[in-house]
């Protein structure tokens, strides 16, 4: 272990990585909102960064765009006590290096994702997806169907969204020229998109803000923020190939934590996940927006909690 209370598992880290961004300097976090220890795994891509809390049945955290396992803290702290928690951030993103050169596509993301499940042995899981880390997630779950136990959903989805007008606009948009120069030099994701697909926006302090923002310090540490809003298109054969093999999960306990002020994900969303599993358990909350375990803090803990319980 480091002096700075890093932990590094795997192979000795790739300290001259060509086009890796790197910032060891924590001291921006604030360790009573995240009280963890810091866990990194090298891979091919640089050091992926992780939390590894508490012991016990296994609980697999999958983030999404901008965010990191900082999202995931309150639900972390309530359960660790009963259950092991481990929350890895993709590359490109929270805590983890920040290279240049890679795709940062969602399937560059659930390779690495697999790859991390395999490394550090995790079994039986309880898989929580929300965003992005929807498809990650579930790309890992459709292959691998023997080795999760239960699926927890936050606002996310794993199908092609191609003609949808809402999606292709988005995507088009903040995939295009205009959305990179916006997240390259301006940092537009964590700074003006994340406050807006809050329900209540008064829940989001400075404080947690900035913990959102300050990831992404420098223009090319910012690459992943901009593929994953082209890839909402560009990516449709991929994800329609995920949702072709849904069944493969049919037996899964689901419970779904949906915020219904979402301006991404809405009722046809969450209608579209009971299609694909008719016995979910599904609880809505009228004033959460699309960041389900941020707004809803501590409050999650219960409702998890029973579902845990509910399928042992």
């Amino acid at each position: 272990m480091s002096e700075s209370g890093m932990v590094h598992d795997g192979r000795s880290a790739i300290a001259t990585a060509p086009n890796v961004s790197r910032d060891r300097n924590l001291d921006w976090i604030d360790r009573k909102e995240y009280p963890f220890r810091s866990h990194y795994l090298t891979t091919e891509h640089g050091d992926l960064h992780y939390v590894d809390e508490g012991s016990g049945e296994m609980i697999l955290f999958v983030h999404g765009n901008p965010t990191w396992s900082f999202m995931y803290r309150h639900l972390i702290k309530g359960l660790r006590g009963g259950f092991r928690c481990v929350a890895p951030d993709h590359i490109g993103f929270g805590l983890s290096d920040k290279p240049f050169d890679v795709s940062y596509l969602p399937q560059f993301h659930a390779e690495n994702l697999a790859r991390f499940i395999e490394q550090r042995g995790l079994k039986d899981i309880t898989l929580v997806i929300y965003d992005w880390g929807g498809a990650i997630g579930m790309s890992y779950a459709l292959d691998h169907p023997e080795n999760v136990k239960r699926l927890i959903v936050l606002n996310t989805s794993f199908w092609s969204v191609k003609g949808i007008k809402e999606a292709e606009d988005f995507s088009r948009y903040l995939g295009g020229p205009v959305g990179r120069f916006l997240c390259r030099y301006f940092n537009a994701f964590p700074r003006l998109i994340l406050p807006y697909a809050f329900g209540d926006r008064s829940k989001l302090s400075r404080s947690v803000h900035r913990h959102y923002i300050r990831p992404f310090p420098t223009p090319d540490s910012r690459k992943g923020t901009w593929v994953f809003p082209k890839a909402i298109i560009g990516e449709s054969d991929w994800l329609a190939s995920l949702w072709a093999k849904r069944d493969r999960l049919a037996d899964k306990p689901v419970l779904v934590l949906w915020g219904l002020k979402d301006p991404a994900f809405g009722m046809r969303e969450l209608d579209r996940w009971k299609t694909a599993f008719p016995d979910l358990e599904a609880q809505t909350f009228s004033d959460v927006g699309h960041f389900v375990a941020e707004e809803l803090g501590r409050d999650a803990i219960g409702p998890v909690e029973a579902f845990l319980h509910a399928y042992p």
